[in-house]
């Protein structure tokens, strides 16, 4: 559901709404809607006399801002961190900032790695022959074989 449509379905929604319908709109499963409750990310939630969740429009924007944290790769403590910030009139933008930007170092870092395996195993590959031999760099390099030629 796109966010122009789960918008236009949320203002034409009858709130509180059952776990059923929060997942629609917010395009968090169900199982994840429980999670982020048991995890205090979600305040709250109302519940029925006979004991069904009931969650309000605040609740579903929460959840859509959470998914959208999750889309960008934060952490779940990282996700706490901003919900709290998100919902304190109070805070500083510094203090959001300082969050997304340790994030984004570690994306930094995490994506440098990576390279670096992307190099590694495109050289392995330009030294393997492919063919019907058994030598193989490739398995030479990841038994810690590395230069080493047949077995």
């Amino acid at each position: 559901m796109t966010t122009q449509h789960q918008a236009t379905t949320a203002a034409n929604t009858e709130w509180p709404v059952a776990i059923g319908t929060a997942s629609r709109l917010s395009n968090v499963s169900a199982k994840m809607l429980r999670h982020y409750e048991s995890m205090g990310l979600l305040s709250s939630v109302a519940r029925t006399d006979s004991g069904y969740r009931q969650y309000g429009e605040a609740d579903v924007r929460t959840l859509q801002f959470i998914k959208r944290c999750r889309t960008l790769g934060f952490s779940m403590v990282e996700i706490a961190e901003l919900v709290d910030l998100w919902h304190n009139r109070k805070r500083t933008s510094a203090s959001v900032k300082r969050i997304a930007q340790r994030h984004v170092d570690d994306l930094s870092q995490r994506i440098e790695a990576m390279q670096a395996m992307q190099r590694t195993l495109a050289s392995l590959l330009d030294h393997c022959h492919g063919d019907d031999r058994p030598d193989c760099p490739i398995l030479d390099d990841l038994a810690g074989n590395c230069c080493r030629t047949g077995a």
